[in-house]
């Protein structure tokens, strides 16, 4: 056949299925002795209403026969090839419907297929994006990826399926795919699945895919959604939690228990999640490994002929040994010691400050050279780490390597053990992460000296104080496009969803410094011990941080702003004016007579007091003096008005602290007294991170250069990011 005729034929293939695709989104197909199911909403985002105290089987009291309350069980097998990169997968699934009804159809992720081409909601949103994804890599022909369903049955009997879009994405997108029963599961009932899939890998591209005989394998197989009930992060009916595989959304699934065999070449070095059970079995030069994890909700593994042996340590935590290991390739081997020690102190700092490492496990990736976009990327007890050229202390790139360590170390928390939803509150892990890991870094004094050494040797060096000021000049905070509790997918660009980083993590840094430090962790803490393996809303750890720091309108206050809305505010100190209050010239009551005081009689006697004054007050500063000053001092409000305090600085040395209880957009405040006001400073104690401008927070009566050494303190944290981007993308 002609080419054009083969590219027609397709293409005519391409349309039919299409509409035929589009018209099974419309049809929900249900057993008439099942009532249906809704899918969450396109548009799910920030829970507002707390869950129930027994969402998710209730908290866990550690006196439970497991940690979570397990929905899934996966038995899978699967084989590599390593040259084609595909896998040949087999799975039991068992799934225990916890409602109270029955449910004759499920939903199962098929992640895969963002990779197969152009008509995934992946790609469709890359595609549409000015920024794009990550490192952007191209994706060539030949290099596209995809999942296969090859059996479905239950009980002996086949199930069948239809791809849908659940979020009205293109009728090309086949992520989720809804699995029709032959057999309804009844309420408490678990029924079991056996599945048969491939997959082709893509060449790695967000976070998943082969490199050379490298595999990163990731988000592989069918995984089934997660069945919300009412009283779960603001359920009010039963509902499919399925969303479409999006650009910016990562990933939320049930807990369970998984136990994979894994079979790869001999001479393959494999790591994955869980525990390495009994010794690998070879067989025809292929080799099997088994592993076993209970109590997460993913599983994902790697295998290359390159990897250098591990290195490993144990580190003893509070719940017994961990085996930490490092895969790195040769090129690299000077990364793998830096990755081990920040995954330790990593286990150490999270274990004490929210609760200790659950698993006995856990393995970090090294990426070899040129499959960086297979680094940083976080899986229960399993994590892809950087790699850098720099590992001394205190340069960019060894400051760059730790962070991503700790950063997806801590999701294991965030992501994993606490199980936020990150389709539609990634707040909850990737912000309230980046913030935790910031204050890692501040605990374990990390240094950094961004000042590439060319700029050195020109006598430039630019010193970074505080890891939250590259936050805070990260977080956009004068053009907020969209709330912080919004979705993954609804957002106006990649740059706005890219601000859930830096914004969450300086909002929480200021509501740290309005309840005090104490306060905050005492309430972290309490967050972890409520929702650990659970699936908390942000309006849980709202309550929980109303609770335990005990400063409800504190936290509310900053939820309702910038989490719930696109809060902005900018309090300045608009301007000071000082006087004397000097006698003025007139007619004056004196023994019952209207005695007149001239102006030359008022300046005499004037320049008298004043001599007089200082000759009693030899070391009087200048601004005070024989006669009282009157000073204002207006402040100006944009925004919310937040809890604010006023400095104001005298020039006898003394100052006064003022509330700022203005709602409107103005307050002056006006002051009598023997010495004039010289400066004012709002936010003195510098608690409030989310201002837009640090710059105009204060203002002297007279010019000042502490002005331009501010922005200047701002400019290098500026630099610092931007030579941070350099050395990373």
């Amino acid at each position: 056949m002609h080419l054009s005729r083969v590219v027609a034929v397709l293409l005519a293939a391409s349309a039919l299925y299409t509409s035929l695709s589009h018209a099974a989104t419309q049809q929900v197909v249900v057993a008439p002795s099942c009532p249906t199911i809704m899918l969450a909403g396109a548009d799910a985002a920030s829970v507002k209403v707390a869950s129930s105290a027994d969402a998710w089987g209730g908290a866990r009291t550690g006196k439970d026969a497991t940690l979570s309350d397990r929905v899934v069980d996966y038995s899978i097998d699967a084989t590599l090839d390593p040259v084609k990169h595909t896998i040949t997968g087999k799975q039991v699934l068992r799934w225990r419907n916890r409602s109270a009804q029955p449910v004759c159809s499920i939903y199962l992720h098929m992640y895969l297929n963002g990779f197969e081409g152009p008509g995934s909601t992946f790609m469709t949103e890359q595609r549409a994006s000015a920024r794009g994804f990550r490192s952007n890599v191209k994706t060539k022909d030949g290099e596209y990826g995809y999942i296969r369903l090859d059996k479905v049955q239950q009980g002996g009997a086949a199930a069948k399926w239809t791809f849908v879009q659940p979020d009205g994405g293109p009728a090309t997108d086949r992520s989720v795919v809804r699995i029709d029963l032959p057999q309804a599961v009844a309420p408490g009932a678990t029924t079991a699945l056996d599945i048969e899939f491939f997959d082709q890998l893509p060449r790695v591209v967000a976070r998943t895919g082969y490199y050379g005989s490298f595999h990163l394998v990731g988000q592989w197989f069918p995984k089934i959604a997660v069945l919300e009930l009412p009283g779960e992060r603001g359920a009010t009916a039963p509902r499919w939690n399925a969303h479409e595989f999006h650009l910016h959304s990562e990933f939320y699934a049930d807990f369970g228990n998984y136990d994979v065999r894994l079979t790869v070449p001999k001479g393959y070095t494999v790591g994955a999640t869980g525990e390495l059970t009994g010794k690998p079995v070879e067989r025809d030069g292929q080799v099997t490994s088994r592993y076993v994890q209970g109590d997460v909700h993913d599983f994902a593994w790697t295998a290359d002929k390159r990897y250098a042996k591990p290195l490993t340590k144990t580190w003893n935590g509070p719940n017994g040994p961990v085996r930490v290991s490092v895969l790195y390739t040769p090129e690299y081997d000077f990364n793998a010691e830096p990755v081990l020690q920040a995954t330790i102190d990593s286990l150490k700092y999270f274990s004490d400050t929210l609760g200790p490492y659950p698993y006995k496990t856990v393995t970090a990736v090294i990426p070899p050279h040129g499959a960086d976009e297979a680094g940083g990327m976080e899986y229960p007890t399993f994590f892809t780490a950087d790699s850098t050229n720099q590992v001394e202390p205190g340069t960019i790139g060894r400051f760059g390597l730790d962070f991503v360590t700790i950063h997806e170390f801590g999701h294991g928390y965030f992501y994993g053990i606490i199980g936020s939803n990150e389709f539609e509150e990634p707040m909850l892990d990737e912000g309230i992460n980046e913030y935790w890991d910031q204050r890692m870094l501040r605990a374990r004094n990390t240094a950094i000296n961004p000042t590439p050494w060319w700029l050195q040797r020109l006598g430039i060096n630019v010193a970074l104080d505080d890891v939250f000021d590259m936050e805070r000049l990260g977080a956009n905070l004068g053009d907020p496009a969209d709330p912080l509790g919004d979705n993954a997918w609804s957002r106006l660009s990649s740059g706005s969803f890219g601000t859930v980083y830096s914004r969450s993590a300086t909002l929480m840094h200021q509501i740290e410094a309005m309840v005090g430090t104490p306060a905050l962790e005492r309430a972290m803490k309490l967050y972890y011990q409520r929702w650990k393996f659970r699936h908390p809303s942000i309006a849980d750890l709202r309550e929980a941080l109303a609770e335990g720091t005990g400063q409800r309108a504190i936290v509310e206050t900053n939820f309702n702003h910038f989490i719930y809305g696109t809060g902005r505010f900018d309090d300045r100190v608009s301007s000071i004016d000082s006087r004397e209050i000097l006698p003025l010239p007139g007619f004056r009551s004196y023994q019952g007579k209207q005695v007149l005081i001239s102006q030359k009689q008022l300046k005499k006697a004037i320049e008298d007091r004043r001599k007089a004054w200082k000759a009693k007050h030899p070391n009087a500063k200048d601004g005070a003096g024989a006669f009282p000053y009157e000073s204002v001092v207006v402040v100006r409000r944009e925004g919310p008005a937040m809890p604010q305090t006023l400095r104001v600085n005298f020039a006898d040395g003394s100052h006064r602290d003022m509330p700022v209880t203005s709602t409107g957009s103005w307050q002056r405040f006006k002051f009598i007294g023997p010495a004039k006001v010289v400066s004012a400073q709002l936010d003195p104690h510098n608690t409030l991170h989310m201002d837009q401008s640090k710059l105009n927070n204060s203002r002297t009566a007279e010019p000042d250069t502490r002005a331009s050494r501010r922005w200047f303190g701002d400019f290098a944290t500026l630099l610092q990011s931007f030579f941070a981007l350099l050395a990373t993308v």
